[in-house]
């Protein structure tokens, strides 16, 4: 996995990201067809940009992920 992918997989979330208000992790796979590792790749990617933000769920299974 390098940079450019990990951008390409960023992106594929964003989108994912914009058409909903909050998505958890499950969702974001669902709706990407990413693995875990992509997804958490991605996420890393888009919160470095400050373009997300990362809360833990209320069981702490799960991240749920909104747009700034």
């Amino acid at each position: 996995m390098n940079a450019e992918k990990i951008g390409c997989y960023a992106g594929l979330v964003w989108n994912a990201l914009n058409e909903a208000d909050v998505l958890g992790t499950k969702q974001i796979k669902k709706m990407t067809k990413l693995k875990d590792k992509e997804v958490y790749a991605a996420i890393g990617w888009l919160a470095r940009e400050d373009k997300i933000n990362v809360e833990e769920s209320e069981d702490g299974k799960e991240l749920l992920v909104s747009l700034v």
